[in-house]
């Protein structure tokens, strides 16, 4: 039984030399990273698509059980608002295909003026969307979280195709007034919406954003680690993103949050060992 958490990128300056070796090759950050979380976001996709060397790279440092969440290019989610998109999105699927069962889902991220009169735009995109990999979308329009009916009518366009709606809980980032200049700046670009937890397919995806402070966020979370544990009790394989707004220590929340539900969870599978940040000494 596993459960796969990770953060949003896994390059960050404040985690070299106190977290992950320093100094790094670039091509091999994502390994250092992998022996700490067993998943991670690809928000880099949906402002370039990556070469071939590149997705050769990140299979090489990776086992064949990490997850990828990879966002769709903004061309195919914003600019075309998932119409006419058929060639963009085989050749980003054709790009990232070697990574094989490391692509847990393709993430389609949508913008908050995607509303209800555009799910027959989702569901038209989710049906003809290639079949090598499930899909995750993210909807930000108010309509769907507050309008019970259009929660439904969104809900049934997913069961159909068997994609999952995925939960972006920004409900404990929003509780309190912001205390950094990192959490005024995620109060201004955050979308402020009700939290939902509800999954509908075996591999429900939660990304949580926090507050920077790392015994807050840890205290603030309890709601998702007893949904999650559940979830890991019906037999799902939930996969869970820690964010704080300056992600300095999302590193170390996304492994307490793996090691609070595994003391509610019997029996799950430990994350690897993390990589010795400095040199390896002979005494």
């Amino acid at each position: 039984m596993k459960l796969h958490v990770g953060c949003a990128m896994w390059a960050h300056t404040a985690w070299q030399g106190s977290l992950l070796p320093h100094p790094l090759a670039p091509r091999e950050r994502l390994r250092a990273y992998a022996s700490w979380c067993n998943s991670v976001e690809g928000n880099t996709t949906f402002y370039a698509t990556p070469s071939a060397a590149t997705v050769e790279s990140w299979a090489a440092q990776t086992a064949p059980d990490f997850r990828f969440l990879f966002k769709l290019p903004k061309p195919i989610t914003h600019e075309r608002r998932l119409t006419d998109t058929d060639a963009q999105v085989r050749a980003f699927v054709d790009v990232v295909a070697p990574l094989g069962p490391r692509v847990h889902a393709l993430w389609i991220q949508l913008p908050a003026s995607f509303g209800p009169s555009d799910l027959g735009s989702l569901a038209a995109f989710l049906h003809r969307a290639p079949r090598e990999f499930r899909y995750a979308v993210e909807v930000r329009h108010p309509a769907f979280f507050e309008d019970p009916r259009w929660e439904g009518r969104l809900e049934r366009v997913l069961d159909g195709v068997g994609a999952e709606w995925t939960s972006f809980d920004t409900t404990d980032l929003f509780a309190a007034p912001p205390t950094s200049a990192a959490e005024r700046e995620a109060w201004e670009k955050k979308p402020r919406l009700p939290r939902r937890s509800r999954a509908l397919t075996a591999d429900p995806v939660v990304r949580y954003i926090s507050r920077d402070n790392l015994q807050q966020s840890a205290e603030s979370w309890h709601h998702w680690t007893a949904t999650v544990a559940d979830w890991l009790r019906e037999g799902r394989s939930p996969t869970v993103f820690i964010h704080t707004p300056n992600n300095d220590e999302a590193l170390t929340l996304a492994r307490r949050f793996h090691d609070e539900v595994s003391a509610l969870v019997p029996g799950l599978d430990p994350l690897p060992e993390p990589l010795p940040t400095g040199p390896p000494t002979l005494f």
